[in-house]
């Protein structure tokens, strides 16, 4: 490669290879706007009225006169999901991923941004476990980073899903500076029934499993990235190390 050549920024070839990983076990990528509706960012993911996520602190919003109803910067990538269901709910079972940029109204430091990259995954089908999202995680570590892995979960509680859990993940093998460390990666669980049932989907009948994760923090694990900044600030001295 010539100096003048280009090459892809380390987060576009990150969503590539994310999206190769997943499709080697029959995962398909979806897509969705990034000026979403309050209906899908919020209500249609069994998010409360009342819960803190919909403040102006966590949320940008935009103003009334500006549009027909409710609309935010998405918060997640989970809206994606939302859409997808509806569309798909006469062809299960799913298997998705949506990987995008989201917008959180927060101040930034080396571990947080205001716009960042999340990467959401979706499976619904008749007997889908924590078991399966397990295996899936696990496979897509191997690939990603290189080497074995283990993989523990913690409950946890998010509104879209029940029961929540927190995972971890340890490199048990390989050279990474990550090998032998176990490390909060993201949050999933199993879909609630309500968003199930929401997108016109039986609950009785399907089940399914959903997680989200930063994007970004992978970099972070992947490479050694010290500040999440620094993916954002075009500065091709740190570009070109990729």
């Amino acid at each position: 490669m010539n100096k003048s050549d280009g090459h892809q920024h380390p987060l576009t070839k990150m969503i590539a290879e994310i999206n190769s990983i997943f499709a080697e076990i029959g995962f398909v990528f979806a897509d969705g706007p990034e000026v979403e509706t309050e209906h899908y960012n919020f209500d249609r993911l069994n998010v409360p009225k009342d819960h803190p996520s919909r403040d102006m602190q966590d949320t940008f919003w935009f103003k009334e006169k500006d549009v027909s109803e409710p609309t935010v910067l998405r918060t997640h990538t989970s809206p994606v999901q939302a859409r997808y269901m509806e569309t798909h709910k006469d062809n299960l079972p799913i298997k998705m991923i949506c990987p995008g940029k989201v917008f959180r109204n927060e101040a930034t430091d080396a571990t947080h941004e205001a716009q960042f990259h999340q990467l959401e995954g979706l499976q619904i089908g008749e007997g889908v476990s924590l078991g399966h999202l397990k295996g899936v995680i696990e496979y897509f570590f191997e690939r990603f980073l290189g080497g074995d892995v283990e993989v523990r979960f913690r409950p946890g509680f998010f509104p879209f899903v029940e029961p929540g859990v927190e995972v971890d993940m340890k490199l048990l093998s390989g050279d990474s500076h990550l090998k032998g460390k176990w490390i909060e990666i993201m949050g999933a669980g199993m879909v609630h029934p309500n968003v199930l049932r929401d997108s016109g989907i039986d609950a009785e009948k399907y089940s399914g499993f959903a997680f989200g994760m930063g994007i970004d923090r992978l970099a972070v694990m992947k490479y050694g990235i010290n500040d999440v900044r620094d993916l954002y600030t075009g500065d091709l001295r740190f570009v070109n190390q990729f």
